[in-house]
């Protein structure tokens, strides 16, 4: 999903078909939800996300890639911590847009929820206990 930042006037933030891939894309919402909750450091967020098993083992180079990109869509801003000892460091924070983002995402989560609700629906009535063998 990408809120048609990249000038394909056939995609919106309902439906978008410039997905990196299905880690890449699901990582967003986690990241807006995460950053609303505090802004954050990269490797605070990937740290969060690993201990809440959002996206556990998350690649920091893809972490890192999806905030670059999630700020050039305008989803989130950053600006330079040099609070503390070490080298400055990048805080993230979500932008309005970035909430407008995340509320298409849920609307665009719930509806694949539904679909896989309705895929075990059917799997269970044709293969009742099978998910017992697990």
């Amino acid at each position: 999903m990408c809120g048609g930042k990249h000038g394909d006037e056939r995609c919106g933030p309902q439906r978008c078909r410039h997905s990196a891939g299905r880690v890449h894309g699901f990582i967003q919402p986690w990241l807006l939800l995460l950053l609303l909750q505090k802004p954050s450091h990269g490797y605070e967020l990937m740290e969060r996300l690993d201990m809440d098993e959002a996206v556990p083992g998350v690649d920091p180079g893809l972490l890192y890639r999806t905030l670059r990109q999630m700020e050039d869509a305008g989803f989130v801003s950053s600006s330079w911590d040099t609070e503390g000892r070490g080298p400055a460091r990048r805080l993230y924070q979500v932008t309005p847009e970035g909430v407008d983002h995340l509320h298409a995402w849920a609307a665009r989560i719930e509806r694949t929820r539904k679909r896989l609700d309705r895929f075990l629906a059917e799997y269970k009535g044709r293969f009742p206990g099978a998910q017992d063998k697990e």
